[in-house]
């Protein structure tokens, strides 16, 4: 009985993987071309980013800091909403290694 629950799980956790395996070669595999509006968008980003990195931050107090820092955050988290993408947590890789050290 022990073992059926176990090889049943093994197999549960398998497949799980394996879509997810298979769902980012997908998304690997088909290319979506950006619009020139969103080509615009993100040469935006990479200038201000670009900006920002050669400034002087020593001169600036906590305030403008922390403005440009957030700032930055929001330039990311744009930049990945246009490209797309399927990402995993750090915390479902975590749960799935410690499923797969539990089974084995």
């Amino acid at each position: 009985m022990k073992k059926l629950i176990y090889s049943l799980t093994l197999i549960f956790a398998l497949t799980i993987s394996a879509n997810t395996v298979s769902a980012a070669g997908n998304a690997d595999k088909v290319k979506t071309e950006m619009t020139a509006e969103q080509k615009i968008q993100l040469k935006r980003i990479t200038d201000r980013v670009e900006e920002i990195k050669a400034m002087d931050k020593s001169e600036l107090s906590r305030d403008e800091k922390k403005a440009l820092k957030s700032e930055l955050k929001n330039l990311k988290q744009e930049a990945r909403a246009m490209g797309g993408g399927v990402y995993l947590s750090v915390g479902a890789i975590i749960i799935i290694i410690l499923l797969l050290i539990l089974i084995l």
